[in-house]
């Protein structure tokens, strides 16, 4: 199994060659898993415990690289951090009525997650678009803040809303792993401003020992176990962790480290069998409304923001989802949450607004010239 998942997973990154298209890879691999999973030939289970264990793993560390890509040290965003905060802060009252409205429409009983899963940017997916279309500009400051906050929040917010039934015991779960990654966060602060960091990372460049990495993945790996003892998704733990990294600076080493180990094998693994687990055959008219639904939704409770200003390039690129959506479908599958077919609507959801996404960014003007480039 492990063979055929790595051999199709290659093939995912195929849709996204074509760089006009900005496409994300994750796209390609999902598309495999549902053509050989339970939507397809039914040549990979998902149900299998060997690939769903290695699946959290890899849950776990590509949530913890959607944590260290946003950007919280970048000077740009400090100016706009007022206003981000504050269109992040619109979107998500927006989010309420609308995400309750569509819950109602469908009678699914999931108002708090619709709600969270609108309010949701991705800065893994917003990021690299603005980055390789080279778009500047203030309005474009001001979005980098804004899908930070929206991304950070919703992941914490998710684990609460995505089961009410507990969502006391989730509070406090989650405050858990919260303080665990503040606790991580100081430690690490003050590793790298002791000098100690630089001289472990000297030796282990020069010995060959990896030792940042082996660190790196034990930690977040104890996370996880704390985590999942206090009944809360390693979804948290990971990108919990990713951010006290992203604050502390990441080592480029550990970057490409991180980047090898998750980019080319467990990533690509968890999002096959992510596609794996979704059975599209479910869908049917309803849940296919659901998804498309609230694809739109969220492209209109950002595009809102149009009456503070923003433009509404920058509002369809700021609704682009992923990590939540993905987090949404991968819990509520595990928990057992989530109606046939609902998980995937979900996806459908995503897919609609990183459609949108492309689009804004296409017709948004870059600076490709020197003095314009970053």
């Amino acid at each position: 199994m492990l063979a055929l998942v790595s051999a199709v997973a290659v093939l995912g990154p195929l849709l996204a060659v074509p760089q006009r298209w900005h496409l994300p890879v994750v796209l390609g691999e999902l598309l495999i898993g549902v053509a050989l999973g339970r939507t397809g030939a039914g040549l990979v289970d998902a149900g299998d415990r060997t690939f769903a264990f290695l699946a959290s793993v890899g849950f776990v560390l590509v949530m913890f690289v959607a944590g260290t890509h946003v950007p919280i040290r970048d000077p740009r965003l400090r100016g706009a951090l007022g206003v981000g905060a504050l269109r992040a802060a619109g979107v998500g009252v927006l989010a309420v009525p609308v995400g309750f409205g569509i819950a109602r429409l469908f009678d699914t009983g999931h108002p708090g997650l619709y709600a969270v899963l609108l309010a949701s940017s991705s800065a893994a997916l917003v990021v690299p678009i603005v980055d390789s279309l080279h778009l500047t500009g203030e309005p474009i400051l001001q979005l980098l803040p804004q899908v930070a906050i929206a991304d950070t929040a919703c992941i914490v917010a998710l684990p609460l809303a995505i089961d009410p039934g507990h969502a006391g015991r989730a509070a406090l779960g989650a405050s858990a792993v919260i303080a665990g990654s503040a606790v991580l966060f100081g430690m690490l602060w003050y590793l790298e401003r002791s000098g100690l960091r630089h001289r472990v990372h000297k030796v282990s460049e020069d010995r060959k020992f990896a030792v940042e990495l082996r660190v790196n993945l034990a930690i977040v790996f104890a996370l996880a176990a704390l985590a999942t003892v206090t009944h809360v998704s390693v979804m948290l733990a990971g990108f919990g962790y990713g951010l006290a990294v992203a604050a502390v600076g990441e080592p480029r080493r550990l970057a490409r480290q991180l980047f090898a180990v998750t980019e080319g094998f467990l990533g690509p693994l968890f999002f096959v069998w992510l596609g794996a687990s979704l059975d599209l055959r479910a869908l049917g008219l309803s849940y296919t409304a659901l998804g498309l639904l609230l694809g739109v939704g969220a492209v209109l409770v950002h595009l809102a923001m149009r009456v503070n200003g923003q433009p509404v390039a920058v509002g369809g690129l700021a609704a682009a989802q992923l990590g939540v959506p993905v987090a949404a479908a991968t819990v509520g599958t595990q928990l057992h949450v989530l109606a046939p077919g609902e998980a995937a609507a979900l996806i459908v959801g995503a897919l609609l607004t990183i459609a949108v996404a492309i689009l804004s960014g296409a017709v948004m003007p870059s600076a490709k010239s020197p003095a314009g480039s970053r």
